[in-house]
């Protein structure tokens, strides 16, 4: 079941369950299409897999399996890592 991270990874915008601005790799790693589509170039800086819309878990199902809370944040920022 996916984690449904709260923020960008990149620049810490919340993304909460219900954003259609979510995107994702592979492994879970969460961004604002901000900066997948300006920084990322829609590739993930973690695993260089690819970065897709994360899907939206239903409120009913959201009672059931809560969105997680643990905010995931690139310490010296995307572009610096993406650079590298």
């Amino acid at each position: 079941m996916l984690e449904l991270r709260p923020n960008c990874e990149c620049c810490d915008r919340d993304l909460p369950p219900d954003s259609a601005d979510a995107r994702i790799c592979t492994y879970e790693c969460t961004f604002c299409a901000d900066c997948v589509d300006h920084v990322l170039n829609g590739v993930c800086p973690n695993c260089a897999g690819n970065l897709v819309r994360r899907p939206i878990r239903p409120p009913q199902m959201l009672a059931k399996a809560p969105a997680s809370t643990r905010r995931v944040l690139a310490a010296a920022g995307c572009g610096a890592r993406r650079a590298a």
